[in-house]
């Protein structure tokens, strides 16, 4: 018995250590008020975007979810209203998945909404499928659906500098690859879906790195920001899971609980490239626990960056 006592607290005090040495992670310190700013955040209305959307609500700024769902995305209105006071939270309709549904958004917030100073891309999906237009649907909604979205808005930040954009990326780049002769293969199985995710992070982050080029001199930047830990498998505990298959989960969701960050863990790193004064130099670069990190080579490629730039145009019908 004793060293059953023994064995269970040596694992507790283990597990303990573990967490707040390497799973919890670092919390943005930066405590500027964002009264009179705008900010939309797609994906708003739950994770780690509606965490997000509340602690900059409590900062006192106007804040509009970009969200799919009308019936979730007033839900989380109430929500952020009643636990942060700020009234000024905002739903508008916007489905990455449809070029359409972009355009239509950003007419209804540049009519409506005089000011943008952040955007915040923020929203995701790992499932398999095909966007309205045909394209694969996790670089479709991971990347083409924000790049149209960002350059759409791009002149109202330019407007109220200094204005951000961050993007939501992933330590999953690193599996990721740009073949740009198979941008818009269908998926199908775990392994070519991970594979899509990995390529659609990938982007991002090139994205990102190609954006800050075109903005220099605008007072605009960018960030792209990996919401996990560091040195663990990178992944926070979010509604992403709800694509997963059924026998995925059931693995799955027992390690998520004990070794994965939850939502308010994982906002911190979005909430420090949003709000953190100074950071300004590093436009264009990968956060990660609120702090620059330096991306692998290939994620580094400003001849890749530029081409994905240019086909992702021309993709969304902006070329020519």
């Amino acid at each position: 018995m004793e060293n059953l006592l023994l064995g269970s607290g040596l694992v507790l005090g283990a597990y303990v250590l573990i967490y707040y040495n390497l799973i919890k992670g670092s919390r943005c310190r930066s405590s500027r008020s964002l009264k009179g700013k705008t900010v939309i955040i797609t994906g708003g209305n739950t994770g780690i975007g509606k965490t997000t959307a509340l602690d900059l609500a409590r900062r006192g700024a106007r804040i509009i979810l970009a969200c799919r769902s009308k019936e979730r995305g007033e839900s989380a209105v109430y929500d952020i209203r009643r636990e942060s006071g700020n009234q000024q939270v905002l739903f508008l309709k916007l489905d990455l998945a449809s070029l359409a549904s972009v355009r239509q958004f950003a007419d209804a917030f540049l009519k409506s909404e005089p000011q943008l100073d952040i955007l915040i891309n923020n929203a995701g999906v790992s499932s398999d499928g095909a966007t309205e237009e045909g394209f694969n649907l996790m670089f479709g909604v991971n990347h083409l659906g924000h790049f149209l979205l960002t350059h759409l808005l791009l002149e109202r930040l330019k407007r109220c500098t200094p204005s951000r954009i961050v993007i939501l990326a992933s330590n999953a780049y690193r599996n990721g690859k740009i073949d740009f002769g198979a941008l818009n293969m269908p998926t199908g199985g775990w392994k070519q879906n991970f594979q899509a995710y990995c390529d659609s992070k990938l982007a991002n982050i090139l994205y990102a790195r190609e954006l800050a080029t075109r903005l220099q001199g605008t007072n605009v930047t960018c960030y792209a920001v990996h919401p996990a830990v560091l040195c663990l498998a990178g992944v926070v505990r979010t509604e992403l899971f709800r694509y997963m298959k059924l026998w995925m989960k059931v693995l799955v969701f027992p390690i998520a609980w004990l070794f994965f960050r939850d939502c308010t863990d994982g906002a911190q790193t979005s909430i420090h490239c949003a709000v953190q004064e100074g950071i300004e130099p590093f436009s264009g670069r990968f956060f990660a626990n609120c702090r620059v990190k330096e991306v692998r080579s290939h994620a580094r490629d400003d001849a890749v960056a530029k081409k994905l730039w240019e086909v992702s145009e021309s993709m969304v019908g902006l070329a020519g």
